[in-house]
């Protein structure tokens, strides 16, 4: 059988058309600046997305830490989702490397941050406080788009507060497919934006940070400080430009095929769906069944991320076909039949 995982995004393999590209990318030291395939890549998203300038770096983890390194100091604070990215999933690296305090706030269900919560939680000038410097926001949420008229209100509000503006993109380019806005005008109202190319487009590594020349500039003295600093990089750049050309529209398959899935397991009694958002669905099972769920699908040659809560996500993805639809949906037919 072929193997089917719907764990995440992120484990794609590159295509043959990528691994060319790859083999076949001129390369230099990055870290001397002279890789030119990097710099094509980090001038390219920085022009379509409307920024002076991009870093590569080797996550969107690290992405998002430089972010934060460069717009906030030691003791100063960052308003982000209690269940954003930056804040729960990325071993707490601003507070650990950067003495930067996150101040989190409760996400509303569509993955916006009310912004009369964010109001209550910017602090006063006063020793007492971390100095609040900076608003981070994400796009897609648990792959929800937020609200673009949400987005320029909730910058002009950090902006009228002199807070500056970042947003996690890691997966921006499903959100203007699912919204059919541009990319550039999600990207428009931030100060910096983190892009993701191991998720939904398929490359085998690598985010791009983007915005001002300053900005970057900060960012590349981070980087190498935290040992991102890749040397002929330009094999991975490669890929990221290929999926940049090969697998931004085709986004659109993922979502057309999480949707088909939903639909689907919606009809299988013993199974709740939660909800389907751009390319993932969200069923909920009860936890003392999931290690069986586990070991049954795996029987199949199917994985998910099964943890400790009773929901459970599906990613659907480069490597997922109609076929691997339909298998999982017959996996989790007969699994939940007995």
């Amino acid at each position: 059988m072929t193997p089917i995982d719907l764990r995440s995004d992120t484990v794609t393999r590159p295509t043959a058309a990528m691994r060319a590209a790859m083999a076949a990318a001129p390369v230099g030291d990055d870290v001397y600046g002279e890789d030119p395939t990097v710099r094509a890549l980090e001038e390219r998203l920085a022009a379509e997305l409307g920024f002076e300038a991009g870093l590569f770096v080797p996550s969107g983890t690290q992405s998002n830490l430089i972010a934060l390194l460069c717009h906030c100091a030691r003791g100063d604070e960052y308003l982000v989702g209690m269940e954003a990215h930056t804040y729960k999933y990325e071993g707490g690296g601003a507070a650990v490397l950067g003495s930067i305090q996150p101040q989190p706030i409760a996400h509303a269900p569509d993955g916006t941050l009310p912004l009369d919560a964010l109001q209550r939680a910017v602090k006063p000038d006063d020793p007492h406080f971390a100095r609040t410097r900076l608003l981070a926001l994400e796009n897609t949420w648990h792959g929800r788009v937020l609200p673009q008229r949400y987005v320029q209100e909730a910058t002009d509000w950090a902006r009228s507060r002199g807070l500056a503006c970042h947003l996690d993109g890691a997966r921006l380019f499903n959100a203007a497919i699912a919204s059919g806005v541009p990319a550039r005008t999600l990207a428009t109202p931030f100060d910096s934006v983190s892009v993701c190319l191991s998720k939904g487009l398929g490359a085998p590594v690598g985010s791009v940070l983007l915005g001002s020349a300053a900005l970057m500039g900060q960012g590349r003295r981070w980087r190498k400080m935290l040992g991102g600093g890749m040397r002929q990089s330009g094999v991975l750049a490669a890929a990221a430009l290929h999926a940049l050309d090969h697998h931004v529209a085709r986004l659109a398959d993922d979502h057309a095929r999480a949707a088909r899935l939903a639909d689907a397991l919606s009809g299988i009694e013993g199974l709740q769906l939660l909800g389907c958002h751009t390319n993932m669905v969200f069923v909920d099972v009860p936890v003392a069944r999931q290690a069986a769920l586990a070991a049954h699908l795996a029987g199949d040659g199917i994985r998910v991320s099964i943890g400790y809560l009773p929901t459970v996500r599906l990613v659907t993805h480069l490597d997922i076909d109609d076929a691997a639809i339909a298998r999982s949906v017959d996996s989790l037919a007969r699994f939940f039949a007995n």
